[in-house]
């Protein structure tokens, strides 16, 4: 064996430990950017989870100015309710819940049973904990999602128990 033929050996032998190494570390930077673009993803659906919970807090109050009660069913929002007199949108549809995907929504009762606002089926913690608007400071102290609950509540009305 010549000098040559083992000094080339060697170099393969580091030209793989090299390879192997780059691949590593290119697998710990894909786990961190995607652990980064998961975060991302949450945090818009918050976003949109908050968009889409005011926008039902403001139909049932439209809803509550026009009619002086609250509705029975969400559909009634959106003026697809069976037996309504008069179809009248308060919200344009109903919207999915976006940790869910789904039209899933827990229903927050009024104490006539009707709906006065509605909360998120879903049981997962939110990143969300501060920096909300003023009607929702009580979403600080959130364990999951289902917390957040949005409900309408008409100023100036007693509940008959």
């Amino acid at each position: 064996m010549s000098n040559g033929e083992g000094a080339r050996r060697g170099a393969r032998g580091f030209t793989y430990l090299g390879l192997l190494v780059l691949v590593a570390l290119i697998g710990l930077m894909l786990s961190a950017a995607s652990e980064v673009v998961s975060t991302v993803a949450q945090r818009e659906r918050e976003a949109q989870l908050l968009w889409v919970r005011h926008e039902y807090r403001a139909a049932i109050g439209r809803f509550w100015i026009r009619n002086h009660k609250f509705p029975q069913m969400l559909e009634e929002l959106v003026g697809s309710a069976p037996d309504a007199p008069i179809q009248v949108r308060y919200i344009r549809r109903l919207y999915p819940d976006p940790m869910t995907n789904a039209v899933d929504w827990v229903l927050v009762k009024a104490p006539n049973d009707a709906i006065m606002g509605i909360a998120s089926s879903s049981t997962r913690a939110p990143l969300k904990t501060g920096h909300f608007d003023d009607a929702d400071q009580d979403f600080a102290d959130a364990k999951a999602y289902s917390d957040w609950q949005f409900t309408y509540v008409p100023v100036g009305v007693r509940w008959k128990p």
